[in-house]
């Protein structure tokens, strides 16, 4: 670590309409397919050769490989010190970090989970967050905090939590939440090449799936635009934001309303911060319907901020009262059958999007 020290220390409202240049800008169309994990691990390995400032550090990233193989390989090739090991010490060695990225190194640091990152909180918050701001510009801070965040399948409250919006709150921050391989790649390699803190929120139940990935996505120059949603299905009928594993699941409730007429473009929001609003509000003025999805808790989440803006922006298009789906108002819970009743499913986009369209009883109706 010191010696990489010595080495390098020698050597936001909807924007007024603005034109929508590369929001539909889709780079997933070939048939080769990539797991997100595969794709996590390609673009730490791109990054570590580019730029000799990058290193990995958390526990278990190197020995072990990560604990969900993301960092699979690394330390066999780049060596113990840029592929470090940690004690179990959150505070520890993310104090460590945001001080190696106030010497100009760029860390990578990987949280077993994102719930344990509250252990690290006043480092992420106090030290990286705000240093740039209270420097006056004078201090830079290139570093990403990543790991699994969310609800997995049975390990529990204190593994399950959805914390985007937390941290989207937070001024000087950005907040990524990758969906498919196309974004794990592209996301991460901007994250990494970012002069700001970022927290990457990754979905350890995408961490297997396979996504089919173009031979642009595959080049090592890949990058996408911090701040950019992308429409993943266009539609006319209802607009589904969504981030993460939700996106997935709006997907599949698109294709269950297609056959009752019902056409959904699905947003996958990408960035949670920077929010991309003109291409939430465009949709939504097109569709005149919104629902938003997430896993979080839904009091302060990612979907009230989003009706904030669309109703601030776009009220007058709206052609139905906004619907928020979101997790239930519990910690979740350990038992599979309580579990799936905390988290969204499926079927609950689709029976929103049925009331948003009229296709059937509102809830108040029936209450």
């Amino acid at each position: 670590m010191l010696g990489i020290v010595r080495q390098t220390m020698l050597g936001q409202s909807l924007q007024k309409i603005r034109p929508a240049a590369s929001v539909l800008r889709s780079y997933s169309s070939a048939a080769k397919q990539m797991t997100v994990r595969e794709a996590l691990n390609s673009a730490l390995d791109e990054e570590l050769s580019a730029d000799p400032k990058v290193f990995l550090m958390g526990e278990e990233v190197g020995e072990y490989q990560g604990a969900y193989k993301i960092t699979k390989g690394l330390l066999e090739k780049y060596g113990p010190e840029r592929v470090l090991d940690t004690p179990i010490t959150e505070a520890g060695f993310t104090g460590i970090a945001v001080g190696a990225a106030y010497h100009g190194l760029k860390p990578v640091v990987e949280f077993m989970t994102i719930n344990f990152s509250l252990q690290a909180i006043d480092h992420i918050i106090n030290s990286a967050a705000k240093s740039n701001y209270m420097s006056a510009g004078q201090i830079s801070v290139p570093i990403v905090f990543r790991g699994p965040n969310g609800a997995a399948a049975g390990v529990g409250a204190q593994h399950s939590q959805c914390y985007a919006a937390w941290y989207a709150s937070c001024p000087g921050l950005k907040v990524l939440t990758p969906y498919n391989s196309e974004d794990a790649r592209g996301l991460l390699k901007a994250a990494i090449r970012d002069p700001d803190p970022v927290v990457f929120l990754e979905n350890e139940l995408l961490y297997g799936q396979s996504f089919p990935v173009s031979d642009e996505v595959l080049d090592s120059s890949f990058c996408l635009p911090i701040g950019k949603a992308k429409i993943e299905r266009e539609g006319k009928d209802v607009t589904v934001t969504a981030y993460s594993k939700m996106v997935g699941y709006a997907l599949k409730a698109a294709e269950i309303l297609e056959k009752d007429g019902i056409d959904a473009e699905v947003i996958n929001l990408r960035s949670i911060r920077p929010l991309d609003r003109y291409t939430i509000n465009a949709s939504v003025r097109k569709t005149n319907r919104l629902i938003t999805v997430e896993e979080a808790f839904p009091q302060h989440g990612i979907g009230a901020e989003i009706c904030a803006s669309v109703v601030e922006e776009s009220f007058a298009y709206l052609d139905a009262p906004v619907e928020r789906i979101a997790g239930a108002d519990v910690p979740v819970p350990y038992a599979a059958n309580l579990e799936r009743m905390a988290v969204p499913q499926v079927e609950d986009i689709v029976r929103a999007a049925k009331r948003a369209c009229f296709r059937s009883v509102p809830l108040a109706a029936t209450a």
